[in-house]
């Protein structure tokens, strides 16, 4: 999020697209080549032009290195300090350029991961809980400084055959940053994480505190937040029929705090009318 509150952007770079339907589709005569299905997922919000982009690439148009990862014009890269990010995409449903560059500052890298679902390896790493984020785009004009993030999750199955669904949240303190992540798994097991990073990247845990329920999206997903005391939605960023984004106020370690947070339906997500409807927001090109 920017410094004023007024935009955000979250980029997801995908090696084996978790929401693709031709990922999916290619699975089920067996496994299939992850690098057959990559993309670079860009959403951009501003007030009243926000835009949204995710076009899947095969084998061919990806470039992988030890610290760059290329998927069609769009590229990452790690300089040892920062990581800068080259976007060039079409935005749906209707087609607008997403291009200009975006560089990631964290103040420290972390080394643990976290096992979320031991049956699929499903993992999860925090790579810089604390970062500043630079953001210049040509298409659309918009310059930004602001408090960010980067994470990475990887596993070794479908994610909607290892979870019902989770809830996600971040959030800036003033000593640092503090991060919510709780999930329901297949097997009826709960996970629960609730943790502190100061900016040189030492992390504290806590106890999560109550569950507190939150508006539904417009599509109906459920939302919920861990909070000492009420919680309420700020600002839903994302609205899909399995997926919300949202920033969220609530109190965490007797402090307020402005989190962004999202929530995921996978029981929602599997839905046949659900997987029928993703080609129209995520194309895939043959370059």
């Amino acid at each position: 999020m920017s410094d004023d509150g007024e935009s955000g952007i979250t980029i997801i770079a995908f090696i084996g697209s978790v929401f693709s339907p031709y990922y999916a589709f290619a699975r089920r005569s067996g496994p299939a080549d992850p690098l057959n299905h990559c993309a670079i997922n860009v959403a951009v919000y501003r007030k009243g032009a926000n835009r949204w982009a995710m076009t899947e690439r095969p084998r061919g148009a990806v470039g992988r290195t030890s610290d760059t990862f290329a998927v069609g014009p769009s590229h990452l890269s790690w300089d040892g300090t920062s990581l800068a990010i080259r976007l060039d995409e079409i935005a749906l449903p209707i087609p607008r350029r997403i291009r200009g560059t975006v560089r990631v500052v964290p103040t420290a890298i972390t080394s643990q991961a976290f096992t979320l679902n031991p049956t699929f390896n499903h993992q999860w790493w925090p790579i810089a809980p604390c970062a500043r984020v630079h953001v210049a785009l040509e298409h659309p004009q918009l310059r930004w400084q602001g408090d960010g993030y980067f994470d990475m999750n990887r596993g070794d199955g479908p994610l909607e055959q290892g979870f019902v669904d989770w809830q996600w949240a971040r959030g800036v303190m003033q000593d640092g940053a503090a991060i919510l992540y709780e999930a329901q798994r297949r097997d009826g097991s709960r996970m629960d994480l609730a943790m502190m990073f100061d900016p040189d990247g030492r992390m504290q845990t806590f106890a999560p505190p109550p569950l507190v329920g939150l508006n539904r999206t417009g599509w109906r997903v459920g939302r919920s937040v861990r909070s000492e005391d009420t919680a309420r939605v700020l600002k839903t960023l994302e609205d899909a029929p399995f997926y919300s984004r949202s920033v969220v106020s609530a109190q965490l370690l007797g402090r307020p705090i402005t989190l962004m947070h999202e929530s995921l339906s996978l029981d929602r997500f599997r839905m046949p009318v659900v997987q029928a409807m993703l080609p129209f927001r995520m194309p895939r090109a043959r370059l």
